[in-house]
C-alpha cells in the first residue's frame, strides 16, 4: 500500500522536528519543578517565561502577563465562559454567542442557563458567518460576555471578528475568541481584532497536545475554575507542563517566522481542491469560497454517507480525512455547524471536511480526485435515495 495521505489537519497536526528537540530536554536532564527555590527550578521558570513572551508576540498581546497556559482549548474555552459570566454576576446574567461553536463554548453556556443565566445563540447565514448588527442587536445592558469563534473547522470560514469586537467594545462588554483554528495558521493580532479574551491551541499549528492558552485583557481577569496553588500568577494552580509549555512556545515563534511561506503554500492548494470538489457531479462546497482559513475545504455529497466515503478511502486508498470536527465525529450526532447553516441530518451526513498540511503536495490533491470520485459512485450506487 502507498504511504498515507493525511488530509485531517484541521483534527490535529505533528509536532516539527525543531518543536520536539526543543522539549525533549525538559523530559530529562531539566525535569526540575519551576515553583523550586533553586537554581534548576529558576531555569526551568526562566523557560516557561520565554514561551509566554513567544505566546504573547504571536497573537500582539501588550504583556507577556496576559497569557495564561492550560491543558487544552476546551479549558481555554471553559474558563473563558465560566470565568467571566460567574466574575460579572454583578453586571448581569445574559451571555451571546453563536450556533456554529465548538461543544467547549456551546456546553458551559448551557451549564450556565441552568444555572440561571440567559444566552442568546446567535444564528449564522449560509456560509456560517456572524452578522456583527445582530450581535449589536442582542446586546443588553446585563450581558456580560460575548463569544464568537474566529473560524470554525467544519466550514473554513473566518468570522468578521473585528467588526463583532467593535460592537463589543462600544457597549463595554467583553469578548471572547475561540481562535483554535486560526491562530498560528493566519495572522491573528488581539488589538486588532478588539478581543478581550483569546483562546490558542498549538496541536492545529504544529504544536503539542495537552497544552494551550487563554489571552486575558488586563482589565478583564476570569475567575479561576480551580483552586489549590499559586501558579500562572495565582490564575491556575497546579504544577506546569514545562516540556509541553516550551514546546508550545516554539511552535508559536516558528508560525511566526514562517507564516506567510506556509499561507501563500497552501492557498494553491486550497483552492486547486475547492474547484475539484465542485467540479464532482453531486457536490457541494460548503463555508465562504473566499473569505475561509487556508488549509480548510469542506463539502456535501448528496445521497452518500460521508463516513462510508471516508472507510471507503482509508481501505482502499490509505487516504485519511474526516466528516466534521474531530471532537464529535464519534457521536453519531447530526452536526450542529451544518443544521446551523440550514442543513438537516439527511443532508449533512454527506459531510467531508479536508485539512490541508505544510507538507502536502500537489500530487496528494490529485490523487485525491483520482480515488475520491470513484468511491462516490460506488457507494451512490448502493444508495435507494440516488
Amino acid at each position: 500500500m502507498r504511504p498515507p495521505v493525511y488530509l485531517d489537519s484541521l483534527a490535529t497536526t505533528p509536532c516539527l522536528p525543531e518543536v520536539v528537540e526543543a522539549m525533549l530536554p525538559y523530559f530529562t536532564e531539566r525535569f526540575h519543578n519551576p515553583q523550586s527555590a533553586h537554581p534548576p527550578g529558576e531555569e526551568a521558570l526562566e523557560a516557561i517565561e520565554t514561551a509566554r513572551a513567544q505566546v504573547a508576540f504571536l497573537i500582539g498581546a501588550a504583556t507577556p502577563r496576559d497569557v495564561v497556559f492550560t491543558s487544552g482549548a476546551s479549558e481555554s474555552n471553559n474558563w473563558a465562559v465560566k470565568g467571566v459570566a460567574t466574575m460579572a454576576r454583578s453586571r448581569g446574567r445574559h451571555l451571546i454567542t453563536s450556533r456554529i461553536e465548538h461543544a467547549s463554548v456551546l456546553e458551559p453556556c448551557r451549564a450556565l442557563e441552568r444555572d440561571g443565566f440567559e444566552v442568546t445563540y446567535l444564528e449564522v447565514d449560509e456560509h456560517g458567518l456572524v452578522d456583527p448588527e445582530n450581535v449589536r442587536a442582542a446586546l443588553r445592558p446585563d450581558t456580560a460576555l460575548v463569544s464568537v469563534t474566529h473560524a470554525s473547522g467544519e466550514l473554513g470560514t473566518i468570522e468578521p471578528i473585528a467588526a463583532v469586537g467593535q460592537v463589543c467594545r462600544e457597549a463595554k462588554v467583553p469578548f471572547h475568541v475561540d481562535a483554535s483554528n486560526t491562530a498560528g495558521n493566519v495572522p491573528v493580532d488581539v488589538t486588532e481584532l478588539n478581543a478581550d479574551l483569546l483562546t490558542l491551541s498549538p496541536h492545529m499549528f504544529y504544536g503539542p497536545k495537552g497544552v494551550a492558552a487563554l489571552y486575558t485583557h488586563r482589565g478583564v481577569r476570569p475567575r479561576p475554575l480551580m483552586a489549590g496553588g499559586g501558579q500562572e500568577d495565582g490564575r491556575r494552580p497546579g504544577t506546569e507542563n514545562v516540556p509541553l509549555i516550551v514546546g508550545m512556545g516554539r511552535a508559536c515563534a516558528l508560525a511566526q517566522r514562517d507564516m506567510q511561506t506556509r499561507v501563500e503554500r497552501l492557498l494553491p492548494l486550497r483552492d486547486r481542491l475547492l474547484a475539484g470538489l465542485e467540479a464532482i457531479q453531486g457536490v457541494r462546497v460548503t463555508g465562504h469560497r473566499t473569505q475561509r482559513l487556508p488549509h480548510q475545504a469542506s463539502c456535501l455529497v448528496e445521497h452518500v454517507d460521508g463516513e462510508s466515503i471516508l472507510l471507503s478511502l482509508i481501505v482502499k486508498s490509505n487516504l485519511y480525512a474526516a466528516s466534521g470536527s474531530a471532537c464529535s465525529s464519534r457521536s453519531g450526532e447530526p452536526s450542529h455547524v451544518l443544521e446551523s447553516i440550514g442543513l438537516g441530518p439527511d443532508v449533512s451526513t454527506g459531510a467531508l471536511v479536508f485539512g490541508l498540511g505544510i507538507d502536502t503536495t500537489v500530487e496528494e490533491i490529485d490523487f485525491l480526485f483520482r480515488e475520491l470520485p470513484p468511491a462516490i459512485e460506488r457507494l451512490r450506487a448502493l444508495s435507494p435515495f440516488a
